[in-house]
């Protein structure tokens, strides 16, 4: 890794997936696989909680409480890391938090209390806001033209780390039983392979990439090229990003999908052995197809995106938005109601396919409210979908039947839907976007 500036770098016109010789693409590859570990460092517990929850005799309530705290803490912890990118850029910024974020993973290990259990549970939360990083990450790295296809494949591929931990944490728990690990120490094992993950990869992140695509933000400063934006740092940012209606918007659409995904993946497995009498392992694969569907549907969600872009500009990634989440919440309705097992896997497809393009989605318009705040607007919007985790989790708790909350949660989506069609662009933006847009195109063609 190098940290001297080149002037002739640029924002990537395209996505050579196949390739880590440019600085885009080690930074695109490393920041979905960083996003990746941290995703799965965050949720390696939940599909253990059927076995852990009988370990220490906990309540249904106490539980839920766990479930809240894994979520909660993300909320604050995505306002803050937002502004730090501005600050001091994503490299530094990410490799501190794998780092810092790994320590309450261990210390999970090694709980011998509900107390404990729910204190680990919630430091764990900070590595959520791994998400802003990456997405960060991404939106500088990439030209107007395929920014929407690198920050929801960066996402998907992300968030697919939380599938694995759904159909892998059990496996590795009955592994470490089989090899003569007691029952009860089985899951402690299980957790100190996310951990070590997270450790390796805070030197990986460290070693291959870079804050721009000029050098790090340091020297990039020093040397007079940062274009335009917000002077006093960070705090700076996260001003423009809170005094502008459109982040708020974007934010309740974001809890609307990735608040019902957080929520999704911390009762999936519990819920499938509750409902329909499925065994742990069953569960944990129908829980982790739901994660899974990340690899490809948010990426899909960012190329539909990038599409409307080219023919209807702005408006056009304001659209799908709307389309992908109304769809989502219907999904989510006729989930809440299926009367067996595989229906209930086959409309959890349905409605998670189109909760994941919605996320894709909503990342593609957040390059484009402000380039002055970066960092501040996609911590705010991330904090949004948390928020929603959290609200979800909330009403979980209140409402004894899980059918009931699921349905009621189906109606908020297509309600939220709505707060997409309020996102609206002056037409002097869409006019300089879209010469963006195609001034990206032409660099793209004489490549």
């Amino acid at each position: 890794m190098t940290s001297s500036i080149d002037p002739t770098q640029r924002r990537a016109t395209r996505i050579d997936l196949f390739s880590f010789r440019t600085v885009q693409m080690r930074a695109f590859h490393m920041t979905w696989l960083a996003f990746f570990v941290c995703f799965y460092a965050w949720f390696a517990a939940a599909p253990l909680m059927p076995v852990i929850a009988k370990q220490f005799h906990l309540t249904k309530l106490q539980v839920a409480n766990i479930n809240i705290a894994a979520v909660l803490v993300t909320v604050a912890g995505r306002l803050i890391i937002g502004p730090l990118c501005d600050r001091y850029g994503p490299r530094r910024t990410y490799m501190w938090l794998l780092v810092l974020g790994s320590l309450p993973v261990f210390g999970l290990a090694f709980a011998q209390s509900y107390a404990s259990l729910l204190f680990f549970r919630l430091l764990i939360g900070l590595i959520g806001a791994s998400f802003v990083i990456s997405q960060y990450h991404a939106s500088v790295m990439f030209a107007p033209n395929v920014v929407g296809t690198a920050n929801a494949t960066v996402g998907g591929w992300g968030n697919a780390g939380a599938g694995v931990a759904q159909s892998l944490m059990p496996l590795l728990a009955a592994l470490a039983v089989s090899l003569g690990v007691e029952q009860a120490y089985g899951w402690r094992v299980a957790l100190f392979v996310p951990g070590v993950a997270m450790l390796i990869m805070a030197v990986l992140y460290g070693r291959f990439t870079q804050d721009l695509p000029q050098g790090n933000l340091a020297a990039v400063q020093k040397a007079g090229l940062m274009v335009a934006g917000p002077k006093k740092g960070g705090l700076a940012a996260m001003g423009l990003a809170l005094r502008n209606y459109r982040v708020w918007l974007l934010a309740a659409c974001y809890g609307g999908c990735f608040g019902i995904e957080i929520f999704i993946h911390n009762i999936a497995a519990t819920y499938y052995i509750q409902t329909y009498g499925l065994s742990l392992e069953t569960a944990g694969f129908a829980a982790g197809s739901f994660g899974l569907l990340a690899l490809f549907a948010r990426p899909l969600g960012g190329i539909f995106s990038d599409v409307a872009a080219r023919r209807h500009g702005l408006d056009g990634r304001v659209w799908m938005v709307f389309g992908m989440m109304a769809c989502e919440g219907v999904g989510l309705l006729l989930f809440s109601h299926a009367p067996g097992a595989a229906i209930a896997i086959a409309t959890m497809l349905f409605f998670g396919l189109f909760l994941h393009m919605s996320a894709g989605a909503i990342y593609s318009i957040m390059p484009f409210v402000d380039r002055a705040a970066m960092g501040g607007i996609c911590g705010v919007i991330g904090a949004g979908g948390n928020l929603g985790a959290v609200v979800a989790s909330l009403l979980n708790r209140q409402i004894p039947s899980q059918q009931e909350c699921l349905t009621i949660l189906g109606v908020a989506v297509i309600l939220l839907a709505g707060c997409a069609l309020g996102v609206r662009f002056s037409v002097e933006k869409k006019v300089s976007e879209r010469a963006l847009y195609d001034q990206a195109l032409e660099q793209r063609a004489m490549a």
